[in-house]
Protein backbone atom coordinates (compact mmCIF):
# COMPACT_ATOMS: atom_id res chain seq x y z
CA UNK A 1 0.00 0.00 0.00
CA UNK A 2 1.42 3.34 -1.04
CA UNK A 3 -0.30 6.71 -0.80
CA UNK A 4 0.32 9.15 -3.65
CA UNK A 5 -1.45 12.06 -1.96
CA UNK A 6 -1.40 14.08 1.26
CA UNK A 7 -3.77 17.06 1.34
CA UNK A 8 -3.86 17.63 5.10
CA UNK A 9 -0.64 19.41 6.08
CA UNK A 10 0.07 22.59 8.03
CA UNK A 11 2.91 25.11 7.95
CA UNK A 12 4.02 27.91 10.27
CA UNK A 13 1.17 29.96 8.76
CA UNK A 14 -1.26 28.01 10.96
CA UNK A 15 0.47 29.36 14.04
CA UNK A 16 1.04 26.08 15.87
CA UNK A 17 2.99 24.15 13.22
CA UNK A 18 6.76 24.21 12.82
CA UNK A 19 7.77 23.96 9.15
CA UNK A 20 7.59 26.23 6.13
CA UNK A 21 5.65 25.75 2.89
CA UNK A 22 8.84 24.82 1.05
CA UNK A 23 9.93 22.36 3.76
CA UNK A 24 6.59 20.56 3.44
CA UNK A 25 6.91 20.44 -0.35
CA UNK A 26 10.44 19.03 -0.20
CA UNK A 27 9.39 16.46 2.40
CA UNK A 28 6.55 15.36 0.11
CA UNK A 29 8.98 14.94 -2.80
CA UNK A 30 11.30 12.91 -0.59
CA UNK A 31 8.41 10.59 0.34
CA UNK A 32 7.55 10.08 -3.33
CA UNK A 33 4.15 11.77 -3.25
CA UNK A 34 2.57 12.83 -6.52
CA UNK A 35 0.25 15.41 -4.96
CA UNK A 36 0.57 17.47 -1.80
CA UNK A 37 -1.63 20.17 -0.34
CA UNK A 38 -1.24 22.78 2.36
CA UNK A 39 -4.42 23.28 4.38
CA UNK A 40 -3.89 26.07 6.87
CA UNK A 41 -6.48 26.64 9.57
CA UNK A 42 -9.17 29.17 8.81
CA UNK A 43 -9.63 32.35 10.82
CA UNK A 44 -11.43 31.08 13.96
CA UNK A 45 -8.47 28.92 15.04
CA UNK A 46 -6.41 30.95 17.54
CA UNK A 47 -3.06 32.08 16.12
CA UNK A 48 -3.68 31.19 12.48
CA UNK A 49 -3.10 33.39 9.43
CA UNK A 50 -5.54 36.05 8.23
CA UNK A 51 -7.74 35.92 5.14
CA UNK A 52 -5.10 37.76 3.08
CA UNK A 53 -2.94 34.61 3.13
CA UNK A 54 -5.51 32.76 1.02
CA UNK A 55 -5.80 35.59 -1.55
CA UNK A 56 -2.19 35.36 -2.75
CA UNK A 57 -1.83 31.77 -3.97
CA UNK A 58 -0.90 33.11 -7.43
CA UNK A 59 2.73 33.49 -6.27
CA UNK A 60 3.08 29.76 -5.54
CA UNK A 61 4.02 27.06 -8.05
CA UNK A 62 1.34 24.52 -8.92
CA UNK A 63 3.81 21.82 -9.89
CA UNK A 64 7.40 20.87 -9.07
CA UNK A 65 8.77 18.21 -11.41
CA UNK A 66 6.11 15.47 -11.41
CA UNK A 67 4.37 16.50 -8.18
CA UNK A 68 1.17 18.56 -8.16
CA UNK A 69 0.76 21.17 -5.41
CA UNK A 70 -2.63 22.22 -4.09
CA UNK A 71 -3.64 25.08 -1.82
CA UNK A 72 -6.51 24.26 0.51
CA UNK A 73 -7.91 25.35 3.84
CA UNK A 74 -9.04 23.56 6.99
CA UNK A 75 -12.29 25.26 7.88
CA UNK A 76 -13.55 25.34 11.44
CA UNK A 77 -17.15 24.28 12.01
CA UNK A 78 -18.52 26.70 14.59
CA UNK A 79 -22.15 25.72 15.23
CA UNK A 80 -24.37 22.65 15.27
CA UNK A 81 -25.77 23.59 11.85
CA UNK A 82 -22.39 22.83 10.28
CA UNK A 83 -21.49 26.43 9.41
CA UNK A 84 -17.84 27.04 8.51
CA UNK A 85 -15.63 30.11 8.95
CA UNK A 86 -14.87 30.49 5.23
CA UNK A 87 -16.69 32.87 2.91
CA UNK A 88 -16.27 34.31 -0.57
CA UNK A 89 -13.86 34.95 -2.17
CA UNK A 90 -11.83 32.31 -0.32
CA UNK A 91 -14.45 29.63 -1.02
CA UNK A 92 -13.63 29.79 -4.70
CA UNK A 93 -9.91 30.58 -4.42
CA UNK A 94 -8.87 27.41 -2.58
CA UNK A 95 -8.41 24.08 -4.32
CA UNK A 96 -10.24 22.15 -1.60
CA UNK A 97 -11.85 22.57 1.81
CA UNK A 98 -11.50 20.27 4.79
CA UNK A 99 -14.21 20.96 7.39
CA UNK A 100 -13.40 19.91 10.95
CA UNK A 101 -14.68 20.19 14.50
CA UNK A 102 -12.08 21.73 16.84
CA UNK A 103 -12.34 22.27 20.58
CA UNK A 104 -11.40 26.01 20.42
CA UNK A 105 -14.18 26.66 17.91
CA UNK A 106 -17.09 24.32 18.74
CA UNK A 107 -18.32 23.08 22.13
CA UNK A 108 -18.54 19.32 22.60
CA UNK A 109 -22.08 18.17 21.85
CA UNK A 110 -24.24 15.08 22.07
CA UNK A 111 -24.10 12.30 19.47
CA UNK A 112 -27.16 13.85 17.80
CA UNK A 113 -25.73 17.37 17.82
CA UNK A 114 -22.32 16.30 16.52
CA UNK A 115 -23.78 14.12 13.78
CA UNK A 116 -26.16 16.88 12.65
CA UNK A 117 -23.18 19.26 12.65
CA UNK A 118 -21.25 17.15 10.14
CA UNK A 119 -24.35 16.44 8.05
CA UNK A 120 -24.86 20.19 7.80
CA UNK A 121 -21.24 20.77 6.80
CA UNK A 122 -21.49 18.11 4.09
CA UNK A 123 -24.45 19.91 2.54
CA UNK A 124 -22.15 22.86 1.81
CA UNK A 125 -21.20 22.32 -1.87
CA UNK A 126 -17.64 23.53 -1.21
CA UNK A 127 -16.96 20.99 1.55
CA UNK A 128 -15.70 17.73 0.07
CA UNK A 129 -13.63 16.40 3.00
CA UNK A 130 -14.66 15.96 6.64
CA UNK A 131 -11.54 16.16 8.79
CA UNK A 132 -10.77 13.73 11.63
CA UNK A 133 -14.28 12.46 12.48
CA UNK A 134 -12.62 10.21 15.06
CA UNK A 135 -12.56 12.04 18.39
CA UNK A 136 -14.58 10.53 21.26
CA UNK A 137 -14.95 14.05 22.66
CA UNK A 138 -17.31 14.54 19.68
CA UNK A 139 -19.22 11.21 19.59
CA UNK A 140 -20.88 10.44 16.25
CA UNK A 141 -23.43 8.12 14.68
CA UNK A 142 -21.09 6.50 12.15
CA UNK A 143 -23.86 4.64 10.36
CA UNK A 144 -25.69 7.87 9.60
CA UNK A 145 -22.50 9.80 8.88
CA UNK A 146 -21.09 7.34 6.35
CA UNK A 147 -24.41 6.87 4.57
CA UNK A 148 -24.77 10.65 4.23
CA UNK A 149 -21.17 11.05 3.03
CA UNK A 150 -21.81 8.51 0.27
CA UNK A 151 -25.02 10.29 -0.76
CA UNK A 152 -23.37 13.73 -0.74
CA UNK A 153 -20.18 12.47 -2.44
CA UNK A 154 -18.00 13.71 0.43
CA UNK A 155 -14.85 11.91 1.59
CA UNK A 156 -14.28 11.13 5.27
CA UNK A 157 -10.73 11.48 6.52
CA UNK A 158 -8.57 8.77 8.02
CA UNK A 159 -6.35 11.06 10.04
CA UNK A 160 -2.94 9.56 10.77
CA UNK A 161 -2.24 11.95 13.64
CA UNK A 162 -5.31 10.67 15.51
CA UNK A 163 -3.49 7.35 15.84
CA UNK A 164 -0.47 8.96 17.52
CA UNK A 165 -0.18 8.10 21.23
CA UNK A 166 0.25 11.80 22.09
CA UNK A 167 -2.75 12.96 20.08
CA UNK A 168 -5.07 15.36 21.91
CA UNK A 169 -8.02 13.48 20.41
CA UNK A 170 -9.58 10.76 22.53
CA UNK A 171 -9.87 7.06 21.56
CA UNK A 172 -8.74 7.75 18.00
CA UNK A 173 -7.94 4.15 17.09
CA UNK A 174 -11.27 2.84 18.42
CA UNK A 175 -13.26 5.54 16.66
CA UNK A 176 -11.37 5.04 13.40
CA UNK A 177 -12.09 1.31 13.39
CA UNK A 178 -15.80 1.98 13.89
CA UNK A 179 -15.72 4.64 11.18
CA UNK A 180 -13.92 2.45 8.64
CA UNK A 181 -16.18 -0.53 9.26
CA UNK A 182 -19.22 1.61 8.47
CA UNK A 183 -17.42 3.07 5.43
CA UNK A 184 -17.04 -0.47 4.09
CA UNK A 185 -20.73 -1.20 4.67
CA UNK A 186 -21.89 2.03 3.02
CA UNK A 187 -19.26 2.19 0.24
CA UNK A 188 -18.00 5.53 1.54
CA UNK A 189 -14.89 7.10 0.06
CA UNK A 190 -12.09 7.99 2.46
CA UNK A 191 -8.98 10.11 2.13
CA UNK A 192 -5.91 9.62 4.28
CA UNK A 193 -4.37 12.78 5.70
CA UNK A 194 -1.33 13.10 7.92
CA UNK A 195 -2.50 16.35 9.54
CA UNK A 196 1.22 17.04 9.77
CA UNK A 197 2.42 20.00 11.81
CA UNK A 198 6.10 19.23 11.14
CA UNK A 199 7.56 18.49 7.71
CA UNK A 200 8.91 15.02 8.52
CA UNK A 201 5.32 13.87 9.14
CA UNK A 202 4.22 14.77 5.60
CA UNK A 203 3.36 11.60 3.67
CA UNK A 204 3.92 9.32 6.68
CA UNK A 205 0.87 7.05 6.82
CA UNK A 206 2.44 4.14 8.69
CA UNK A 207 -0.28 3.87 11.35
CA UNK A 208 -3.07 4.34 8.81
CA UNK A 209 -1.71 1.53 6.65
CA UNK A 210 -1.76 -0.84 9.63
CA UNK A 211 -5.41 -0.28 10.41
CA UNK A 212 -6.47 -0.40 6.75
CA UNK A 213 -4.69 -3.71 6.27
CA UNK A 214 -6.12 -5.08 9.51
CA UNK A 215 -9.66 -4.32 8.33
CA UNK A 216 -8.92 -5.33 4.71
CA UNK A 217 -10.33 -2.00 3.63
CA UNK A 218 -11.16 -1.87 -0.12
CA UNK A 219 -8.45 0.10 -1.92
CA UNK A 220 -10.94 1.34 -4.48
CA UNK A 221 -12.53 3.40 -1.68
CA UNK A 222 -9.24 5.16 -0.82
CA UNK A 223 -8.69 8.38 -2.77
CA UNK A 224 -4.94 8.37 -2.04
CA UNK A 225 -4.32 5.28 -4.14
CA UNK A 226 -5.09 6.86 -7.52
CA UNK A 227 -4.45 10.44 -8.70
CA UNK A 228 -7.55 10.34 -10.88
CA UNK A 229 -9.65 10.13 -7.70
CA UNK A 230 -8.54 13.59 -6.61
CA UNK A 231 -11.39 15.12 -8.57
CA UNK A 232 -13.72 13.69 -5.91
CA UNK A 233 -12.48 16.26 -3.38
CA UNK A 234 -11.19 19.20 -5.43
CA UNK A 235 -13.09 22.50 -5.64
CA UNK A 236 -15.12 22.60 -8.85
Amino acid sequence: MKSLIDLHTHTIASGHAYSTWNENVQAARKKGLKAVGMSEHAKMMPGTCGDLYFYNFKVLPKQIEDMQIYNGIEANIYDYKGSIDVEEPILTKVDYIIASMHIPCLPKGTIRQNTETLLGAMRNPYVKIIGHPDDARYPLDYEELTAAATAEKVALELNNSSLHPLSARVDGAKCIRELLEKCIDNHTMIIMGTDSHYCEQVGDFAESYKILEELQFPQEQIINMDLSRLSYVLNK
